[in-house]
């Protein structure tokens, strides 16, 4: 969810009514959005019906109901001895936490109503806080990447970094919600990050929030024969702004297209889809569904390929994750792209998002998504084929080498 200074928006188009239809999320970062948040995921809608074969549970050895009794006992015994005040929403939210976590995926997670509504503001990029994607690995809240040009970045914050401590509290076994709201708060706040660096480099950064407002995709031609198009997270109207641009491209006749996707955390499942679709003619497939082994769903290309045997360059570092990594795997699986940068994050299962009756979310690993060529990238992420780094000397000085590697690529 990033955007380059330099690149140009186009205009976003009018938002799309929210569907009735079922939500996924491949997300490499659960709960929602940038950092506020962490690391967006993947999410897509998948028609509720007879095909709709996520349903089918694969925990076929759990009774159908659980035995509250001992929670109930637990509950008599705090409402008789706590010396303090209790909230009965707060418990059930609690206890609706509890069962998320236990199934012991980083990617299972219980939101509130509050911390719901946060993700979807976030999906559609605008919330107050410093500028970063986050995941959880374990017990760890990590940084898949800071978003250009926000207070994370500019404290010093990178992809990888270990998120110790919050305003000196520790960050151990947070899920990525908790982490998210001790991050969170009002503009203009100060928040202070203990983080670990490479396993070796304690670092303490004070950070400064600020409302972050995000476009989608930018886009620019530059060298006068060379577009480039700059995805930062894939929500509803990324495929429609992907495709004004594309057209553009071709009306000025480019001699080969950029996609950048660097720092991309995630976001919609069937915007991945369509934002191939680009450059994949209709029936390709874009990738495979797993569910115990099994493949339920594959995604395919559909519509004009506008970008179809344009040379074309995809951009991914470690900050790349989900619905990016869908993305690039489609492309270089399908021959349709050459990819350059670093190895991406490496998040490769699907959420479903089931928004309960009292405005609360639960989001549910359901399934294992492959890319065309059949290769599952969770934990190992995509490699390049060409790797080109980027150092904090880059960074600092305003260099881009990767960017440079692309469009010499192309001009050859």
């Amino acid at each position: 969810m990033n955007s380059d200074n330099e690149n140009q928006p186009i205009t976003a188009a009018p938002k799309k009514p929210r569907s009735n239809k079922v939500k996924y999320a491949v997300t490499a970062v659960v709960a929602g959005g940038i950092f506020v948040f962490g690391v967006m995921v993947g999410n897509g809608r998948v028609p509720i019906g007879p095909d709709a074969v996520f349903q089918k549970s694969v925990s076929k050895n759990l009774p159908a109901d659980l035995d509250y009794s001992s929670v109930e006992q637990m509950y008599d015994k705090l409402r008789q001895s706590y010396d303090g005040q209790l909230d009965a929403n707060k418990l059930l939210d609690g206890l609706k936490g509890g069962l998320a976590k236990a199934t012991g995926d980083p990617y299972t997670e219980f939101l509130n109503v509050e911390e719901a509504k946060q993700f979807d503001e976030e999906l559609n990029g605008t919330f107050s806080g410093i500028g970063a994607e986050l995941s959880k690995d374990k017990n760890a809240i990590i940084v898949v990447s800071p978003i250009a040009g926000f207070p994370a970045e500019k404290a010093g914050l990178k992809s990888k970094d270990v998120i110790v401590e919050i305003d000196g509290q520790s960050a151990y076994d947070l899920n990525l919600t908790e982490a998210v709201n001790k991050i969170r708060g009002p503009e203009g706040t100060k928040v202070k990050l203990k983080v670990m660096r490479n396993g070796t480099q304690e670092l303490n950064l004070e950070i400064t929030r600020e409302k972050i407002t995000i476009p989608s995709v930018t886009s620019e031609v530059v060298n006068g024969n060379i577009g480039i198009i700059k995805i930062s997270r894939f929500s509803d109207d990324t495929a429609q702004l992907t495709r004004e641009a594309a057209q553009k491209f071709k009306d000025q006749n480019v001699k080969g297209v950029v996609l950048d996707v660097r720092g991309n955390p995630g976001g919609l499942l069937d915007a991945a889809v369509d934002v191939s679709s680009v450059w994949l003619p209709a029936g390709k497939t874009v990738l495979q569904e797993k569910r115990d082994g099994v493949v339920v769903r594959t995604f395919s290309a559909k519509g004009t390929p506008i970008l179809e045997g344009v040379p074309t360059v995809v951009l991914i570092d470690e900050g790349s994750a989900s619905a990016s990594e869908i993305t690039a795997g489609a492309l270089k699986d399908n021959n349709a792209a050459t990819l350059i940068g670093q190895k991406s994050f490496g998040k490769g299962s699907v959420q479903q998002l089931e928004r309960l009756p009292d405005g609360s979310v639960l989001k549910v690993t359901i399934a294992r998504w492959y890319t065309p060529a059949g290769k599952n990238i969770d934990k190992e992420g995509i490699e390049p084929n060409q790797k080109v780094e980027r150092t904090d000397e880059d960074f600092k000085n305003n260099r881009d080498p990767q960017k440079d590697a692309a469009v010499q690529a192309l001009n050859k």
